[in-house]
């Protein structure tokens, strides 16, 4: 172990080795220089500009979509505000329509009530008038068959006490009171 020492199986440097360096220039140097150079190729294409133009132009677009967004939103609200307003008037023109159909309704059973006690009250008057008139045609068939049966009784009786003189008697009289109406 001469000029270099082992320490654990691995050969250990004791002396620096000197670095590469091109015009001068060590490594780090070299890309501190080409950092420059490039920044000033920036700076000179005027790139820093157009980057903050480019900001600035999704700024403004992004603030547009952004109010664009927010005169949708004020817009929906209007249009839920105005549905919201159709749907209480639904309801209540719903509610009022129901109110108008149950009076309505009311009145039908009213009217059919009404209607139906009237019929009843006209068939009912039917039929105590044909009631009537089957009782007077029975009272007129039991005249005309009293009639009828006086008439005869009257007859077989008159035949029975009377004569032919009194028949012309009677007659005669008959005549007589017909002749003075």
């Amino acid at each position: 172990m001469s000029e270099a020492q082992t320490h654990a199986g691995t050969e250990v440097p004791t002396q620096h080795e000197a670095e590469p360096t091109a015009f001068g220039l060590t490594a780090p140097a070299f890309i501190a220089l080409a950092m420059i150079v490039v920044i000033a190729i920036l700076v000179w294409k005027k790139v820093p500009g157009a980057i903050g133009r480019a900001l600035d132009n999704k700024i403004k677009l992004i603030r547009d979509q952004l109010a664009e967004a927010e005169s949708l939103r004020k817009e929906a609200e209007a249009l839920k505000a105005e549905y919201e307003a159709k749907a209480k008037s639904a309801d209540k023109d719903r509610e009022a329509l129901l109110e108008r159909a149950k009076h309505e309704a009311d009145e039908i059973v009213a009217k059919a009530k009404t209607d139906a006690e009237a019929l009843i009250e006209r068939r009912t008057r039917m039929a105590e008038d044909k009631i009537a008139a089957e009782e007077r045609s029975a009272v007129e068939q039991l005249r005309a068959a009293a009639a009828d049966a006086a008439t005869k009784a009257a007859a077989k009786l008159i035949a029975e006490r009377h004569d032919p003189m009194t028949d012309e008697k009677i007659v005669n009289q008959a005549i007589g009171e017909i002749a003075s109406r």
